[in-house]
């Protein structure tokens, strides 16, 4: 326990510590609806004949190593705790070996970078399987939603802010949406879908009578 208790809290896994502590603060604030995990994300739909070089630079970064097609909190969030768990591997096990105390502060650089060169493509790789759930979402999030009711899942709906639940055969769907304040939509509120705004590919909600 205790050595890895100072792999954890030591150089260079404790940078890593610190960024895994900001990533479960903001889960818990859009476990309880304060944050919407989806809508700080970056749209990466792009058309066949759209090369890297027409994107940003992190987008275009996102589009190389294969990071494309999920919310980008949840990009993030992965390559954290892969780079934490190498980093914190490495300096369980590999850096007690080096010797003086100089080499295990280039050492520990070295294991900083390489543990985040390596968490790139097993990143990517764990984000596979995710993406199948997120072109569902996006493939029916369109206006042929207008008029069902839905579940409000946040803590309060605001024009800007705001995601809701439709029913569907398999699973529920998750949308982004909005309503006029004041209003009383709370966690699990029932709301019909009134309008859809492709825009900010946002739903307006009002609650049910």
């Amino acid at each position: 326990m205790g050595n890895f208790l100072g792999a954890a809290f030591g150089y260079p896994t404790a940078i890593y510590t610190a960024l895994l502590g900001l990533v479960l603060f903001y889960w818990i604030l859009a476990l309880v609806g304060v944050v919407d995990f989806e809508s700080g994300g970056i749209d990466l739909d792009l058309q066949a004949d759209t090369s890297v070089d027409d994107l940003g630079a992190l987008a275009g970064f996102i589009v190389a190593f294969g990071l494309s097609g999920v919310p980008f909190s949840v990009v993030v969030s992965l390559l954290v705790l892969i780079g934490w768990t190498l980093s914190c591997l490495a300096g369980e096990w590999l850096l007690p070996l080096v010797p003086t105390l100089p080499l295990q502060w280039l050492a520990g650089t070295l294991v900083l970078v390489g543990s985040f060169a390596l968490a790139l493509p097993a990143t990517a790789v764990a984000l596979r399987p995710m993406r199948r759930m997120f072109v569902t979402h996006r493939a029916a999030s369109n206006a042929s939603l207008v008029g069902q009711r839905c579940t409000v899942t946040t803590s309060s709906v605001t024009p800007t802010f705001g995601q809701a639940a439709v029913a569907r055969r398999g699973a529920d769907i998750q949308i982004d949406v909005g309503a006029a304040e004041p209003n009383a939509l709370t966690r699990g509120a029932t709301a019909r879908i009134i309008d859809y705004d492709p825009a900010t590919q946002r739903y307006a909600i009002e609650a049910e009578a």
